[in-house]
């Protein structure tokens, strides 16, 4: 093993490297001007909470700011060796770190992550919301199907997010990545929530995996427009509100009914 790769696998190291993730990314966010979209962006996160929010990799650096100081969140991180930097740095921005990972059919049966379900699963049922990063390791912008399957264990619902900043390097990796630069105007997007019934069966499954999909690279899309000045933050429309607050009642109505069952059952 080279010395750099015995360098990297300190404890010590990369206590370090995390604390200054977490410092650089406190700077790019106290120097940054960030619109939101929509603008009241937290009300429908406060009213559906706990929610399920999902990025996608090398997009995701800035998050932990998007959600207020009073929530209680939990994030979904790898447990490889960039995965301990970063579930370091999480920590310091206050949010605590599940370690796991989905495999590359998008569900979680290796990388630890039937433990990390669970505890995903957990975190929500008592309250605390949960981010994770909608696609698996090395293929960027594809989502997989364990978020998917998440929202319908839970009952809680998906909330696509993105952040984009107008100063930035963007990164030739696999992921897409960029990473993100003071004093930089930028925006953070919020999708519609997505709730997927307790009934749905792999067709449907796929359907919400696309769905989200869809949703995450418009988001994506919308954030880099709104930071390099093409578009402006829109409030939803009256429509989109109603259609979401049918969707929530009608997820919740096919749980209860499936709870009633349950217990008549048991």
């Amino acid at each position: 093993m080279s010395f750099l790769k015995k360098l990297g696998r300190s404890p010590a190291v990369r206590s370090a490297a995390g604390s200054f993730l977490a410092g650089y990314l406190r700077l790019v966010w106290r120097t940054g001007r960030f619109a939101l979209d929509p603008p009241n962006l937290h009300d429908y996160a406060d009213a559906n909470l706990p929610v399920i929010f999902a990025m996608w990799h090398g997009q995701h650096f800035l998050t932990p700011f998007v959600k207020r100081p009073e929530y209680d969140a939990v994030v979904l991180i790898s447990r490889s060796a960039d995965g301990e930097m970063n579930a370091i740095a999480a920590e310091k921005l206050g949010i605590r770190a599940i370690r796991g990972s989905g495999d590359h059919s998008g569900q979680f049966a290796r990388k630890g992550g039937v433990g990390a379900y669970f505890q995903m699963v957990e975190a929500l049922e008592a309250g605390t919301t949960v981010a994770l990063t909608a696609d698996v390791p090395k293929i960027a912008r594809k989502a997989g199907l364990g978020i998917v399957m998440l929202a319908k264990q839970s009952g809680r619902p998906i909330l696509p997010i993105a952040v984009a900043t107008r100063r930035r390097i963007d990164l030739k990796s696999w992921d897409k990545a960029s990473v993100n630069l003071p004093f930089s105007k930028g925006a953070v997007v919020a999708g519609q929530p997505i709730w997927v019934p307790c009934d749905a069966d792999a067709g449907a499954l796929e359907s919400y995996r696309l769905r989200v999909e869809e949703a995450m690279n418009a988001a994506t899309a919308r954030a880099y427009d709104i930071a390099e000045g093409r578009a402006t933050p829109e409030m939803w429309s009256d429509a989109a509100i109603a259609e979401l607050a049918a969707s929530r009642e009608a997820t919740a109505t096919l749980r209860a009914g499936a709870e009633t069952r349950g217990r008549a059952h048991a």
